[in-house]
């Protein structure tokens, strides 16, 4: 009989397991707390995905076009994704209230 999720060390959970109890964040959204927000500019991407790989949030996705945009509900106005864009396909602008 399986143990309940809670009682797992973590070296016994199967990798890229997703747990979806009580206290995970996809019910938060924290993309309240950013300042700027990325916006993309698809002339200049080269669909690379660095923005999505170096994201500390997993707020960038692909678009069914293959271009990437952010989940504005968890993105945290990190500028990371604009740092590492190559191409300068993103560029952070200031937040309106």
């Amino acid at each position: 009989m399986a143990k309940p999720m809670d009682q797992y060390k973590w070296h016994e959970l199967n990798v890229g397991c997703v747990i979806e109890e009580v206290g995970n964040a996809s019910e938060y959204l924290t993309g309240d707390w950013r300042s700027s927000k990325p916006v993309w500019n698809d002339s200049k991407c080269i669909k690379c995905g660095l923005c999505w790989l170096y994201c500390p949030d997993a707020a960038v996705f692909r678009k069914d076009d293959g271009f990437f945009t952010s989940n504005l509900n968890y993105c945290k106005g990190c500028g990371i994704c604009a740092k590492e864009c190559k191409p300068g396909a993103i560029s952070m602008v200031e937040e309106e209230r």
